[in-house]
């Protein structure tokens, strides 16, 4: 049943904070001026339209995988006027950011949460961390409960965001790099990704690949900022 509980825990925590990239991601492109996502009520903390857009990424494969192996796997998108990004590269890219930026701003809240709780003695660095396993309590009642669910949001939401950094199509770091270009760079860039289709499998499986030499140096940088004096290698 504990196992249960957990991987129940980890899905719903995949499911709001994925809720809120895409969320995110519609938001940032409605400010700069595309409405393809907002006309299809994505600029929405309710997960239902994200889930009507994603059915199998958002709702059955992360279900499923949280159940049979404890954490979830899936995907969502949110739709853009692909006119507009060639138009305004640079409002493409940071509506790319967006969503990263979304799951940052939720491991940033988790993390000062477990921090807060450290102080008021309700938590405490454990001698070892895991994903999805980073305070210990002592406090008896709700307090160990609510340091899961802390650690787990810190956890999916550092992964969330390392993982679709990665400048790989169709991960968001994909479309932010343009950033780092000039105009003419930028188009010809834009004319290939979106002129082969392909390249996106190709992308995911090299991310894929590397994720696991990202995740874990990202992942102990970030829980060493949870606690002070922490220090976990």
């Amino acid at each position: 049943m504990d196992d249960v509980s957990l991987a129940l825990t980890f899905f719903v925590v995949f499911l709001f904070s994925t809720t809120l990239h895409e969320a995110a991601h519609a938001w940032a492109a409605l400010k700069g001026g595309d409405r393809t996502a907002y006309d299809g009520g994505q600029v929405s903390l309710d997960p239902t339209p994200h889930i009507r857009r994603e059915p199998i990424g958002m709702l059955v494969l992360p279900l499923a995988t949280a159940l049979m192996t404890g954490w979830p796997m899936g995907y969502a998108s949110a739709p853009y006027n692909v006119n507009w990004a060639r138009t305004h590269p640079r409002r493409a890219a940071w509506m790319a950011l967006a969503g990263p930026g979304a799951n940052l701003f939720l491991a940033v809240v988790a993390g000062l949460s477990l921090r807060v709780g450290q102080m008021a003695g309700v938590f405490y660095a454990p001698e070892s961390v895991h994903f999805g396993d980073l305070a210990g309590s002592d406090a008896g009642g709700i307090w160990p409960a609510v340091g899961r669910l802390l650690s787990v949001l810190f956890s999916e939401n550092i992964l969330l965001m390392a993982f679709n950094l990665l400048p790989f199509p169709p991960l968001d770091g994909s479309a932010a790099i343009t950033l780092l270009m000039d105009k003419p760079t930028t188009r010809k860039y834009q004319d290939f990704i979106w002129s082969t289709p392909a390249i996106g499998f190709l992308g995911i499986f090299v991310a894929w690949k590397l994720f696991d030499f990202v995740l874990h140096p990202v992942f102990l940088a970030a829980v060493n900022l949870v606690y002070d004096g922490a220090s976990y290698s």
